[in-house]
């Protein structure tokens, strides 16, 4: 059974940082890239950032492009997303996703894509 956990969400005023953490269990997380994605209240889900299995491409946002970094450590089989200089529209639930791939260097920026999808993690930035 796959599981997907998300953690650190939590309340932070804006221009500050979170670290969020999705941890994998149930699959090779080492074969699956990863993908990060939020949704506010009456809005679409939204792609924000993706990664590789090999870690070595990324691929983000513009809206969140030189304020987030996502990375992973396939020994711990955590993915995590880095979120710096925090803006109220930053607010919503923010999910992991994962999707298998036989490429190391290939990642998905579609929700479609996606195999696995954890249960979200809500950020809250307050102005």
């Amino acid at each position: 059974q796959v599981q997907l956990v998300e953690s650190g969400g939590g309340l932070v005023q804006a221009g500050g940082s979170l670290r969020l953490s999705c941890a994998a269990s149930g699959l090779t997380f080492r074969t699956y890239a990863m993908g990060w994605f939020r949704q506010a209240p009456g809005k679409e889900r939204e792609f924000v950032a993706t990664i590789s299995w090999s870690g070595g491409a990324t691929y983000y946002a513009d809206s969140v492009k030189g304020r987030f970094t996502i990375s992973r450590d396939n020994a711990k089989n955590t993915v995590y997303l880095q979120m710096s200089s925090l803006k109220p529209e930053d607010t919503a639930v923010y999910s992991c996703a994962a999707v298998p791939s036989f490429s190391g260097s290939y990642y998905a920026v579609s929700a479609n894509e996606y195999r696995y999808w954890g249960q979200g993690t809500q950020v809250t930035v307050s102005s």
